[in-house]
């Protein structure tokens, strides 16, 4: 009788969790129109810790998304403009040296702008690679090391960093090790011709859309423990195991394919997300548990930076989107075993 409580009680839980991940949606496009994946990818991060990568063109609305969602979950949120001549103290702060009424001097560490809960770190393929590795700790520990005293950053802490995929001249790629640190590259696109024309509309008159707070930021660490107890079975665990060993040339499992177009494939770290993302997708569709139809769903922003494709694939106008694509399609689904 108890364990059915219990599961009453996580299912009313986590029917909350879909009522509020909807609100959440319907306070974000009174702002923005369309975006959908998008939007649900940006959710599933922040469910599970994660941080974000969004690629797009110009004038497609990534940085009014990233400062309206910061006033639809009640959290601080701090926006720096990357530039080449941006130091690394501009963003995690520095000690400076202070002199008190009795002539004593003392340094003292002034916080920078990544002592947020979401820190938007806009154009961030801008600055020089000294600068983007500053966010390097403070992506993975939490936390900042300034001369030689380590400071805890606010709990949740997100990076949500924007880049332009299509201007090379004054960009710095962002090196393999801080790319990995994001959970999701995510491709922002055109909006379609219905949305396109609703931009428009709504745009261009003279009204100021009014957004509503929904989730406090004590309440996003009670929603992340919640997703992190969505169960995982054997077999999802397999799936995923064997689509990350297929991205790597090396590995004797690759298809054949891989090993033609791909220099370097994921390591572990994608496989973790995209278990934490599964859960995040499954905990706001209120289920109890991953399905092999969440890891695929989300197996191309989770795998787009981390798959390093060659001249070959260049040659053959193959993408790392459609060899990811490529790889969902031939991984075969584990088999579940039937009791009878």
């Amino acid at each position: 009788m108890s364990t059915t409580t219990k599961q009453r009680s996580l299912g009313e839980i986590l029917q909350e969790f879909r009522q509020f991940r909807h609100l959440l949606q319907q306070e974000l496009q009174k702002v923005i129109v369309g975006q959908n994946e998008v939007i649900e990818q940006l959710f599933a991060a922040i469910f599970t810790r994660g941080h974000c990568l969004l690629e797009g063109v110009p004038g497609l609305a990534k940085t009014l998304m990233v400062s309206t969602l910061a006033q639809i979950l009640d959290v601080s949120f701090k926006r720096v403009q990357f530039t080449p001549d941006l130091m690394p103290s501009d963003i995690t702060g520095a000690n400076v040296l202070e002199e008190d009424e009795h002539g004593r001097r003392n340094f003292r560490f002034v916080e920078g702008p990544i002592f947020t809960n979401i820190l938007l770190a806009d154009e961030i393929n801008r600055t020089p690679p000294k600068t983007q590795a500053a966010l390097l700790q403070a992506m993975q520990e939490h936390e900042i090391s300034s001369g030689l005293n380590t400071y805890a950053l606010p709990d949740p802490f997100f990076t949500i960093a924007t880049q332009n995929p299509i201007e090379q001249e004054g960009t710095y790629p962002l090196p393999e090790a801080q790319l990995d640190r994001f959970m999701f590259n995510i491709k922002v696109g055109y909006p379609t011709a219905e949305e396109e024309r609703q931009i428009l509309a709504v745009t261009t008159r003279n009204e100021k859309v009014e957004v509503r707070k929904v989730l406090s930021a004590r309440a996003i660490l009670n929603l992340q423990k919640l997703v992190r107890s969505v169960a995982v079975t054997e077999h999802v665990i397999d799936y995923v195991a064997r689509l990350v060993r297929a991205t790597r040339p090396g590995d004797p499992t690759a298809p054949d394919f891989v090993k033609e177009l791909v220099d370097w494939g994921a390591g572990p770290r994608a496989g973790q997300f995209l278990i934490n993302g599964g859960k995040a997708l499954a905990a706001m569709d209120g289920r109890f548990s991953v399905s092999i139809d969440d890891v695929k769903k989300i197996a191309v922003p989770v795998l787009r930076h981390r798959i390093s494709t060659n001249f070959q694939a260049q040659a053959q106008g193959m993408a790392t989107d459609d060899v990811i694509k490529r790889l969902v399609q031939v991984i075969p689904d584990p088999t579940v075993q039937k009791y009878v």
